[in-house]
């Protein structure tokens, strides 16, 4: 027996959410498809802080979204033009970014998070993740200042109601295992391994990467990727992403590179902590420094804010010694972190008397972890500290510090173990300014569209922090609107 829908969204993320709101509001009878069971659904958006990233003017202008909060009027926001995402775009992927979809991006992600509030989305101000009290305002910085009202979890939850209340039917524990384009359809096995065949008008793809697969990860990725953990969803393994490469859809984007973190090193290496979600990331590191076991520093902690170097310094952790690494705070910058990640249990780490007691603790090198905390504490700049600006407060050392440098050298001194934390991947599926799905001569597949993680070309090595969730939105919406179209033409 076929079962007939107008559309059918494969994958119950940000991005399949968006895409069914859309498709309803074209009048279509939508069916999404989660291969998750319904306990552990959402895919990567349940497992995220809900930051969006959007170009905006003035935070007026969304003024009437905002949870409220006793703190508005103490707050800086400033604005963020399209024309500086745009350019944060081009800058952290290194010119990668597709320059269509990056317009697509960009001049639609205002309005895709306005949209989602007229469909139940809860909106704040992202106080303890973007800002720093400074002169007695909240200064918020780079570029990413508003999120969902209970971050990841209150996303799915807000989105999978609307969608239920608009006639969406889910199917939890739905995996695809075959499209059809001649029917514009799919397949998929129920958690009894029953197959199902799903005719519809049209499909939208939103089912994720392949991070969560170690072979595929080794495969595209390269040699160690395999050990990574997964901070996210278990079930996005790729397999609908080669399901629609075999049908003729074009690869797109950086096939070799992906969106990882500082994560807690007892992190599970299948997926993520329902319970605790987004608290594993370690992401205070600007105001600390970062050795591996050798006690020797490999990056620039204060190269740029946080959004902008975050999703690539994991790959740098898991290219250090036993793929670990090691922030380092003292008793003047703990009381600076993140409360919600590092006050968090369980947690990987330690605190000391001493920088010796801490390096025995940790297993770190301690004659080279003095020798790196003495040449970094005599190169520091005599510049005001400020975590709420870059502040210029340099360490000249190789590699330096560029920001917030300050001097390590009041006990107790604490120690967080990272390992590599993987996110998102970056490689995806060939699609135009609506969201359909390109074949390899660069013709739509009538039929066909994808959002999301399956939306190739976007980023590469490193990514605006925010900004997958609004591409999830933005190409779901299209998505879900090209879908509900074509299925009512048919």
């Amino acid at each position: 027996m076929t079962d007939q829908f107008d559309v059918v969204v494969v994958g119950g993320g940000n991005a399949g959410f968006s895409a069914a709101h859309s498709a309803v509001e074209q009048g279509a009878k939508v069916l999404l498809l989660e291969k998750a069971p319904e306990a552990a659904a959402g895919g990567n958006s349940f497992y995220t802080a809900g930051a969006f990233r959007f170009a905006i003017d003035g935070i007026e202008e969304f003024a009437d979204l905002l949870e409220p909060d006793e703190r508005h009027t103490d707050s800086v926001v400033p604005a963020y033009p399209a024309s500086a995402f745009a350019a944060d775009m081009r800058r952290v992927t290194g010119g990668r970014c597709d320059p269509v979809l990056t317009e697509v991006l960009v001049s639609r992600s205002a309005d895709a998070v306005r949209w989602l509030a007229t469909k139940g989305i809860r909106w704040r101000l992202m106080y303890e993740r973007q800002s720093y009290l400074s002169d007695g305002k909240w200064v918020f910085s780079g570029g990413l200042f508003v999120g969902t009202v209970d971050g990841g979890k209150g996303l799915i939850a807000q989105h999978t109601e609307a969608a239920l209340e608009a006639g969406v039917e889910i199917r939890y524990g739905a995996e695809v295992t075959a499209l059809h384009q001649a029917e514009r359809g799919v397949t998929y096995r129920d958690s009894a391994g029953a197959e199902h065949r799903i005719a519809a008008g049209a499909v939208v793809l939103s089912a994720g990467g392949f991070e969560s697969d170690p072979q595929r990860r080794a495969e595209h990725l390269g040699e160690g990727w395999d050990r990574a953990l997964v901070r996210g969803t278990p079930t996005n393994t790729g397999e609908v992403l080669e399901l629609a490469l075999a049908l003729g859809a074009a690869p797109h984007g950086d096939w070799g590179s992906c969106h990882s973190v500082a994560w807690d090193a007892d992190g599970s290496p299948t997926g993520g902590n329902r319970e605790l979600t987004n608290q594993l990331t370690r992401q205070s590191y600007p105001i600390g420094i970062v050795v591996n076991v050798d006690g020797e520093r490999f990056v620039d902690e204060g190269a740029d804010f946080r959004n902008y170097t975050y999703a690539k310094y994991g790959r740098e952790i898991l290219h250090q010694p036993q793929g670990r690494a090691f922030q380092l705070f003292d008793a003047k910058t703990r009381p600076l972190l993140r409360k919600e990640e590092y006050d968090s249990r369980p947690i990987a780490g330690a605190q000391a008397g001493s920088l010796a007691a801490l390096a025995a603790e940790l297993g770190v090198d301690a004659a080279g972890l003095q020798r790196t905390v003495e040449e970094f504490n005599e190169s520091i700049m005599d510049e005001p500290f400020d975590p709420a600006v870059k502040d210029g407060r340099a360490a000249r050392v190789d590699p330096p510090k560029s920001n917030w440098a300050q001097a390590l050298d009041t006990a107790p001194y604490y120690g967080y173990v990272v390992g590599c934390g993987i996110t998102f991947t970056f490689g995806g599926l060939h699609v135009d300014e609506s969201a359909r799905v390109l074949d390899t001569g660069g013709r739509p597949i009538e039929g066909f569209y994808a959002a999301g993680e399956m939306v190739g070309g976007l980023f590469s090595g490193n990514y605006p922090g925010g900004s997958g969730l609004t591409s999830g939105a933005v190409f779901g919406r299209l998505a879900g609107a090209g879908a509900g179209r074509s299925a009512r033409r048919g």
